[in-house]
């Protein structure tokens, strides 16, 4: 299935940015790569299953708003989907907000104001905790 969105990695677990234009699914995959994360696609994403990747022609590529298209980028191979982000309007996201899953599968997903100065952190946090490698009381993660 092919998407458009842009797709990040932190140790092969994928997160899928989705929204629509302008709500900084690139921006928000800049910001993630500046810390370390692995470029696996922008603005078009290729899911088969759990498998994330960019489609041939835009592999390597990244658009950064205001600057251009940069291509020759390193990308991330054999990425699994992990945690899928939906970037909403800021007064769209809940503050406690209940576990979802994206589409019919079993993949969390969260809804964030991509262009928040702590967004990306707030990635992390949820990808650790999608990982089980951070612990809830009360939230999207929360048993």
């Amino acid at each position: 299935m092919l998407l458009h969105g842009s797709c990040a990695s932190r140790d092969a677990a994928a997160v899928l940015l989705l929204g629509p234009p302008g709500s900084g699914k690139s921006d928000l995959l800049l910001r993630l790569l500046g810390r370390g994360w692995d470029l696996v696609a922008d603005d078009q994403v290729l899911v088969d299953g759990t498998m994330v990747s960019a489609p041939p022609a835009l592999r390597g590529m990244l658009e950064v708003r205001g600057l251009g298209i940069f291509e020759g980028l390193a990308v991330a191979e054999g990425a699994r989907l992990t945690l899928v982000v939906e970037l909403v309007a800021r007064e769209a996201v809940t503050r406690l907000p209940k576990p979802m899953t994206w589409a019919s599968s079993v993949v969390p997903r969260v809804a964030l104001h991509g262009h928040d100065a702590a967004a990306p952190e707030m990635v992390c946090f949820a990808l650790d905790a999608a990982l089980g490698r951070k612990a809830q009381r009360a939230g999207a993660f929360a048993a």
